[in-house]
Order: C-alpha cells, then sequence, then structure tokens
C-alpha cells in the first residue's frame, strides 16, 4: 500500500477578499494549483469578517493573530501556540504593516522549523516610501520628486516646489490625488488618522499606470517579472482586471530593482509610463500583490516559486510567460453560519 504524502502546512495572512483586498486569497489559490504535493493552508486573520476564513474549500483553518501594534513579542507568543497545534513549516506575511514584526521574528522562527522568505530590514527600510526618492537617486532609477511631512503647515512648501495636483500618501497604504490646497489638508488629515505620521507629499506623474510583481531570490536574481496594466480600476484605484504585457523596458526596471537591493521574496513596483516613455517608480510594494494569481494564470507562479526556494528546493529563474491574460475580478455572497462567526469571534480560531 503507498504511503500517502504529508501535507505541507503553510500560513497565510491577508484574508480580507473585499473591495480593496489583501492578496492572501490569491495567493492560496497558486499554491494549491502550483505545488506538485498536496497543502494545508492555515489562515491568519486579524478581523473576525474577513472572508477567507469560512472559505473553507480555501484555507482549512484560521487562527486570529494580534494586530501589528501589539509587538513582536506577542506575535511570538500566538505564533507559538498556533505552531504548537499545527507544526507549521512556513508562514507568507501579505500586508505591509505586519512585515515588521515577522522580518523581526524570522530568526525565531527558523529556530522553531518555521520557514519564510522575507526582505532583509535593510531592504525594507530602502524600498519604504519616505526612503524611495533617495533611493532611486542612488540606483539611477526614476522617482517623483517628494516631501516627507508631519505638519499640516508643510503642504505650502510642497505646492511653492511641485505645484497642483500632488499626490497625497500615508506612510503604509492609500494615495489621494489633490487638485487644491484644500483638497491637500483634507488628505492630511484622513491619512494621517488612519495611518499616522509622517505623511509624503509626492509630485503628479501623468501617465499610464503599470503595475509588475516580482520575485527576488535575494541574491540580485530575478526569478519571476510580470508587467501588469490595469484595464479597470476602482474608485479605491485597485485593479479590477488588468492584462499582462510584453515589454523589455518594464522588465528591465523590475531587474534593476532586484539587482540593486539584493531583494528576497514578492514584492510589487508601481509605475507610470509617462507619454515620453519614461517609467517612473510611484510605489514599492514589499509583498505580493493582490492580483498574485495573474502570475500564475502567465505561466510563472510566483507563490509556489517562493515556497520552493524557502524550503531550498531548486527553483530556476523563468524566462518566458504569457503576454494577453487578462484577469476580471468579481465579488459573490459567501454564506456561512452565526456559529462560525461566533466561534472566530470567542476562540479565535476556526
Amino acid at each position: 500500500m503507498k504511503e500517502s504524502v504529508k501535507p505541507l502546512v503553510i500560513a497565510v495572512t491577508g484574508l480580507n477578499a473585499i473591495d480593496s483586498p489583501g492578496p492572501g486569497v490569491a495567493v492560496i489559490r497558486a499554491l494549491r494549483e502550483g505545488l506538485d504535493r498536496p497543502v494545508r493552508i492555515i489562515g491568519f486573520s486579524y478581523e473576525t469578517l474577513e472572508p477567507g476564513i469560512y472559505m473553507h474549500d480555501v484555507v482549512d483553518k484560521t487562527y486570529q493573530i494580534p494586530y501589528p501594534a501589539a509587538g513582536s513579542e506577542t506575535l511570538l507568543k500566538r505564533l507559538q501556540y498556533i505552531h504548537g497545534k499545527e507544526d507549521l513549516q512556513l508562514i507568507i506575511p501579505n500586508f505591509d504593516a505586519e512585515l515588521y514584526n515577522f522580518i523581526r521574528l524570522a530568526p525565531a522562527l527558523k529556530s522553531m522549523g518555521i520557514a519564510t522568505f522575507l526582505p532583509t530590514p535593510e531592504q525594507f527600510e530602502a524600498r519604504d516610501k519616505v526612503n524611495l526618492y533617495k533611493f532611486g537617486e542612488k540606483h539611477g532609477l526614476m522617482v517623483p520628486g517628494d516631501k516627507i511631512i508631519n505638519k499640516i503647515s508643510e503642504l505650502n512648501s510642497c505646492e511653492e516646489e511641485f505645484g497642483f495636483p500632488l499626490v497625497v500618501k500615508g506612510k503604509f497604504y492609500d494615495a489621494i490625488i489633490a487638485h487644491t490646497i484644500e483638497q491637500a489638508q483634507k488628505a492630511f488629515y484622513k491619512l494621517s488618522a488612519k495611518w499616522g505620521l509622517p505623511i509624503i507629499v509626492q509630485k503628479f506623474i501623468s501617465g499610464t499606470e503599470i503595475n509588475i510583481a516580482v520575485l527576488g531570490d535575494g541574491k540580485g536574481n530575478a526569478v519571476s517579472i510580470i508587467p501588469m496594466r490595469k484595464l479597470y480600476i476602482t474608485d479605491k484605484g485597485k485593479a479590477w482586471a488588468g492584462i499582462t504585457l510584453e515589454d523589455d523596458a518594464l522588465i528591465k526596471v523590475a531587474g534593476d530593482f532586484v539587482k540593486a537591493t539584493n531583494w528576497k521574496g514578492g514584492c510589487e513596483l508601481e509605475i507610470m509610463k509617462t507619454a515620453k516613455n519614461e517609467l517612473y517608480i510611484m510605489e514599492i510594494n514589499p509583498r505580493f500583490p493582490a492580483w498574485i494569481y495573474l502570475t500564475a494564470a502567465a505561466g510563472q507562479n510566483q507563490p509556489a516559486s517562493l515556497v520552493r526556494m524557502a524550503l531550498n528546493e531548486d527553483q530556476p529563474l523563468y524566462k518566458e510567460y504569457s503576454v494577453g491574460k487578462i484577469f476580471v475580478r468579481y465579488s459573490w455572497d459567501h454564506i456561512t453560519d452565526i456559529n462560525e462567526f461566533h466561534q472566530i469571534s470567542g476562540k479565535g480560531e476556526l
């Protein structure tokens, strides 16, 4: 009788598959399709109504974990409890705000037998919004001019230097285009209340928005690069549909970033392509994007490739992908039961 293969136990965050979705559900879909062995997916949630919690064909079991503000020690205690029950082999975090704690805990997790594949603290800081312009200058990458501000009165100097419109950004998420000083002030209050200080004010660049999903091996090599142009954008600026592109200049920009940083893990470059074909890096998100399943459909399954590298398995560099692959996001009403809601709310696991 053939012995059954023990599932690979992988924990994934970002289960909020809403109008501004987290990457978690897309990452899990890619893992289930791209690995040559069975997987047991453990969901990590922060809120009790994250849809992925209740999608039992996607997530095998979910545990609530403490908010990032609780700190790394509180998170480690919770992970030790979960590991004792699940024997975790790998964790893939998918939110910017939580990454610092997971990066800090990576050595402790490794000693527990839990793998990660994350950027170093230095890599993480280098691409931060507050450091991005200096990073671009250092490595010859085009980044719009910006100012890092902590007081609303500093918006006046931003207006003098950049003019309107301006892009006002929160330190973790969200960007608001302001056409007047009043709109900029309103954006400052809104984003600082939500994400805290500082606020990043960036010069507005007109052009076509392109996103690039990138996977680096930590040694300066880009394992996978998939550029995507948004076809439909929500009122929050999120891609609701997109198409893979063939563009050597985009591939080069992403490759230059990985080489300059020795980036380890997944990331997303937000690019603005001007009418003069200039490629400005608007942001570098240090984790997989919500549209990451498109990489699997295009022939370069980035989440599955990350798993292989995290487990020290061979992962060659991809050379080709399918151009013209389109994703169209959709929503549906997922039905669950009040007992499941009570269980995740009361016990912190489901």
